[in-house]
């Protein structure tokens, strides 16, 4: 857990983005996107920005199966490779066996962990600029900030709903 929290840092966020959340996201995102000696992985950059702000700004479904997944995705390891340890705390080669254990697991529930963590994942990991060069896919153009999280929050429901 001390690994996890390291690689988040910083005080703790409103409880949907809190910083517990995050390191626990980001733990099973990295493991399931590792890098490699043609592609950068997950821990190459920074995607805890980025997944704090998916945690703060999700509906209630998409942030109760983001964290559901990484919640389980920490205590699966008995299952999959018999470590009874949380994944956090796996050597690296386990960790591995581990992330690809759940992603082909016979049961659909459990390997659904799997592609939750990477649908996350893979929405940042594509738009990082450092995988688009390898890739030779042009980069994106800056994020314009347009919509952000505190709008939703204090606009009043009956402006949401009112017609014109």
């Amino acid at each position: 857990m001390q690994r996890i929290l390291a690689k988040v840092g910083g005080p703790k966020r409103n409880k949907r983005g809190s910083t517990v959340w995050v390191a626990l996201l980001h733990d099973a995102v990295d493991a399931a996107f590792p890098t490699t000696s043609r592609l950068p992985g997950i821990d190459a950059a920074t995607a805890k920005p980025y997944l704090r702000q998916l945690l703060r700004q999700a509906p209630w479904t998409l942030w109760f199966g983001a964290v559901g997944s990484a919640l389980a995705f920490q205590i699966l390891p008995i299952l999959t490779v018999f470590w009874p340890l949380p994944a956090c705390v796996l050597p690296a080669s386990v960790r591995d066996r581990h992330a690809n254990a759940l992603a082909n697991h016979r049961l659909y529930l459990v390997r659904m962990t799997m592609v939750m963590i990477k649908t996350i994942g893979g929405l940042w990991w594509g738009a990082a600029p450092q995988v688009r060069d390898k890739l030779g896919i042009p980069r994106y153009a800056a994020d314009p900030q347009t919509v952000r999280d505190d709008q939703f929050r204090s606009t009043p429901q009956a402006q949401l709903t009112a017609k014109p």
